[in-house]
């Protein structure tokens, strides 16, 4: 997918400078191997909007996650009776961090199911590590 062309000396939004190029991403533990495993219009509709997070753009339907602190937001996508989410924290220096991507299989509640909220919980605490390092 080739990123849309940009004035010369424009900004991206958010005050990213034109010539600084995408905020890197992090693929957080499993998530780059499970984003790959979802549908093709899933992974494409998560791609475009993480590619608009890497520019400082904001996607009209991002979710903050308190329960993780600040700064830990999900994207959501639904398709075929099933619902996907990917989880990634913006406030770390360095990155984008991906911290989670599933199918959630919860028919009870809007709540992230236990099980994947440990695996959040987890690898926040290792993207939080991998920022800190130089």
């Amino acid at each position: 997918m080739t990123p849309p062309e940009r004035q010369k000396g424009q900004k991206a939004a958010k005050g990213r400078p034109a010539g600084q190029g995408p905020r890197p991403v992090i693929w957080v533990g499993s998530s780059k191997t499970d984003i790959s495993g979802m549908p093709a219009v899933v992974k494409t509709s998560f791609g475009l909007r993480l590619y608009e997070l890497q520019l400082g753009r904001t996607p009209l339907d991002m979710k903050p996650i308190p329960q993780f602190g600040a700064g830990v937001y999900e994207l959501r996508e639904r398709f075929d009776t099933n619902a996907y989410r990917v989880v990634y924290v913006v406030n770390l220096g360095k990155a984008l961090y991906v911290l989670h991507a599933f199918m959630k299989k919860s028919k009870s509640g809007i709540g992230i199911p236990k099980p994947d909220a440990a695996t959040i919980e987890a690898r926040l605490r290792r993207a939080r590590e991998l920022d800190g390092r130089d």
